[in-house]
């Protein structure tokens, strides 16, 4: 077992630093010890309620909370030591003292764990869109090249990258399980709260930049910037990012690290159907179980990185090829009608134009077939992006708007901001139907032959938040529904 003084020997040990001399250790926060170093460490951890005991509390500022009103709480409960700001006098236990404790929990915790990122290939996958579908084929790929992966993302936790005590035990179960890579997805949100500091990463990707999460980052240039800050000697000395991108292009050219490129035009003799597509790649054929035209990005971006990481491309092909389908990413909700249903996680206007437009490769060429687009916004998050959507929206032939997860806003409101952004011009293509579901049972029976229907916005999400409530609520098992009643 750990000493205080053992762990806080372990932040930034040389493992840490990168071919180029630089790395996380030339980021370390300043750290400094009031009590005793010898007392026994179990764990690392920022939330009292599952504290075991012996475990440095980490005492980080949030939004709603400050975690120096729990510390008492939390030696009550055992905690051996305390992270905090500044000295807290009312408590008896040994006080680690930092200006930045968001920096050094994840460093303490990934000190703790003895840093499991330097035992593992870990790749950090970061952007507005594309981030799960990018990780999750480059996963494939290390799988099929031999390495137990693990892909860590939206779709295995409630945040898209945890906290940082959190995300270092998830990787050290990995190393000790006989993980030997992890795939993970990086929000800006991570970023900008130093979830994974004390991280070293094998390559980062970079896939896109659009418009989201400003009620949390309040500017896109700030946006940029945390996405941005995961290219740097810091986290890894290799990036992989997208060139058809400007923030991409702006990325590659304001980076210290090395920078491979990728880019649409790498891909020649493209094909797209519902059930994926096919392309040219470095002179192989890459047939890739997702569909849609913007998957091919994806598809290249992960092809890249791996081919950066050594991977031998039979395996890239062969990787890309078997890879299931992932859910809610353009998922072809099978039915036997003669019209095509889709599920897409697309939420921000860029991803929704996107999806539309892959959508539209589908209609046959002269048919008088159509798109149906059903969608809403979330509540609580980003409104600047509604009437955003609505615009994007009406690259559609025919838009369906409706609630997604209101959560504690009015589902009205909402609509009223979306249908704002919607032209006059438009209006008589428009329906609003606030219930989700009679929205979808509208869409599938309005639709004709050669149709194509797409449910965006919430993908692969299991509930719909309403009021505070969540209720049992997934797009693709709804139209199922929908779609069986209809036979």
């Amino acid at each position: 077992m750990l000493t205080l003084g053992g762990v806080l020997a372990r932040v930034g040990k040389p493992g840490l630093v990168d071919t180029a001399g630089a790395g996380a250790a030339d980021n370390l926060p300043q750290m400094r010890v009031e009590g005793d170093a010898s007392v026994q460490i179990t764990d690392v951890t920022n939330d009292s309620r599952t504290l075991m005991p012996g475990a440095i509390f980490c005492c980080v500022r949030g939004e709603r909370h400050d975690g120096h009103e729990f510390a008492a709480d939390a030696v009550q409960r055992g905690a051996a030591a305390l992270l905090v700001d500044h000295t807290l006098d009312s408590v008896t236990v040994p006080q680690i003292i930092s200006g930045d404790t968001r920096s050094a929990m994840g460093h303490l915790a990934a000190a703790f764990h003895d840093h499991p990122s330097t035992a593992l290939t870990v790749v950090g996958v970061t952007g507005t869109n594309g981030k799960t579908t990018t990780a999750h084929m480059l996963g494939a790929i290390l799988s099929q090249s031999g390495r137990r992966t693990s892909v860590l993302g939206t779709l295995s936790g409630v945040r898209t990258t945890p906290e940082a005590p959190e995300l270092q035990r998830t990787l050290a179960v990995e190393r000790d399980r006989g993980t030997q890579a992890v795939v993970m997805e990086v929000s800006s949100h991570a970023l900008e709260l130093q979830r994974v500091a004390g991280m070293r990463f094998a390559a980062a990707v970079f896939t896109n930049l659009g418009h989201d999460h400003l009620d949390f980052h309040r500017t896109h240039d700030a946006y940029f910037a945390a996405k941005a800050s995961l290219f740097t000697r810091n986290y890894t000395h290799r990036g992989v990012v997208n060139r058809d991108d400007v923030y991409g292009r702006k990325i590659a050219d304001q980076a210290n690290i090395d920078i491979t490129p990728f880019g649409y035009s790498d891909a020649a003799d493209i094909s797209l159907d519902v059930s994926g597509s096919s392309f040219t790649w470095r002179g192989a054929r890459i047939q890739c179980a997702v569909g849609g035209d913007f998957n091919v990005l994806n598809a290249l971006a992960a092809a890249t990185t791996a081919a950066e990481l050594g991977i031998a491309m039979d395996h890239i092909v062969t990787g890309l090829a078997t890879m299931s389908q992932i859910p809610g990413r353009f998922e072809n909700v099978q039915h036997p009608g003669d019209f095509v249903v889709l599920v897409d996680f697309a939420h921000t206007p860029e991803a929704l134009r996107n999806v539309i437009a892959a959508a539209r490769s589908l209609v046959a060429n002269g048919s008088r077939s159509r798109v149906t687009v059903v969608f809403g916004c979330g509540g609580d998050r980003d409104s600047s992006k509604r009437a955003d959507m609505g615009a994007a929206a009406c690259e559609a032939d025919r838009i369906v708007v409706t609630s997604d997860n209101p959560r504690n806003e009015s589902p009205e409101a909402i609509i009223n901001a979306i249908v704002e952004g919607i032209p006059e011009s438009h209006r008589s293509r428009l329906v609003v139907e606030v219930d989700r579901r009679r929205a979808i049972e509208h869409a599938c029976a309005s639709a004709s032959t050669g149709d194509v229907i797409v449910i965006a916005g919430r993908g692969h999400e299991n509930t719909q938040s309403v009021a505070g409530v969540e209720i049992p609520f997934n797009d693709a098992a709804v139209a199922r529904e929908v779609l069986g009643a209809m036979k």
